[in-house]
């Protein structure tokens, strides 16, 4: 039998039930119960780092011992060391485990400043969404923020991971694609801060009465999210801001870059939240519309 008398949880320890019960974590002398001690308790990143690679190379917990670790190198500024464990050792998680790994890994690569690889990661969890493989093929997901759980559903879901792409084309300074796809999440599930995006590429594409149309919806209380004192003094500070933007260069001339594949995809997925209208949504028609426009130039 195993002796713990080195083990990091002390007898008598008085915290030692109540931490086993917070972090959920048995008893024993393990790597990864070593690496989460070490991690919360002695406050040691650096210490708990060594413990993870060695919990993930002894077995132990493979799953969250990848995930904690990756986290604790982001929060150690080495985010590049996260991104290439993940990548090397991700194929020893469970399958339930790779929505989680890629969600740490679309963080480490907005550390990196990755674009290309936050675009592509982005466009793949659309595509699960769209084959049914989100959430491990259930309707919801359980998440959490500030210490309190509540459910997401698909729907909002694909709404948020489509934010996150419009957000990425914007910093590549492609508004027409950013313009497109925050289209597409307000028609699934619109919010305020969205629509303060959105209007912001209308404007990089110098269609500024539309701009002034999504902002005026936000301070009418239109969208959801409008009460909220930062969208809503940002809706007032664009509005404010609007006519000087209509000396600004345009962004215009940047392409759209949506792969055809990606676009049939997104198709598909807003048919299952938004009326049909028709085989081919118009909005998917502007996309290919701009596209061929821009070939021709």
């Amino acid at each position: 039998m195993k002796n713990n008398n080195n083990s990091c949880f002390k007898k008598g320890d008085e915290n030692n039930s109540n931490y086993r019960v917070i972090h959920k974590l048995s008893n024993g002398d393990s790597p990864y119960v070593r690496a989460k001690y070490a991690q919360l308790v002695e406050k040691n990143p650096e210490g708990a780092i060594v413990l993870f690679w060695k919990a993930i190379n002894e077995g132990d917990r493979v799953d969250s011992a990848l995930k904690d670790m990756a986290v604790v190198m982001k929060q150690q500024d080495r985010a590049e060391e996260a991104i290439e464990a993940i990548k090397s050792f991700r194929d020893r998680c469970s399958k339930l485990a790779q929505q989680s790994l890629d969600n740490v890994l679309f963080d480490l690569y907005k550390k990196s400043g990755k674009l290309e690889e936050q675009i592509e990661l982005l466009k793949q969890k659309l595509q699960m969404i769209y084959q049914g493989e989100a959430f491990n093929g259930k309707p919801t997901k359980t998440a959490r923020s500030h210490g309190k759980k509540f459910q997401v559903t698909i729907k909002q879901e694909a709404s948020r991971i489509l934010g996150n792409l419009g957000w990425a084309y914007m910093q590549q300074t492609n508004y027409a694609a950013a313009e497109i796809v925050y289209q597409k999440a307000q028609q699934i599930d619109p919010d305020a801060n969205k629509a303060c995006n959105l209007c912001l590429c209308l404007v990089k594409l110098t269609r500024f009465n539309e701009a002034k149309t999504v902002l005026e919806d936000i301070l009418r209380g239109k969208l959801p999210g409008s009460d909220d004192p930062k969208s809503k003094n940002r809706a007032i500070e664009l509005l404010k801001e609007l006519e000087s933007f209509k000396f600004a260069t345009s962004s215009s001339s940047h392409l759209v870059l949506l792969e055809d594949v990606f676009i049939e995809s997104l198709d598909q997925l807003m048919n299952q939240y938004v009326p049909i209208r028709s085989r081919r949504l118009p909005i998917f028609e502007e996309i290919s519309a701009y596209y061929r426009d821009q070939l021709a130039c």
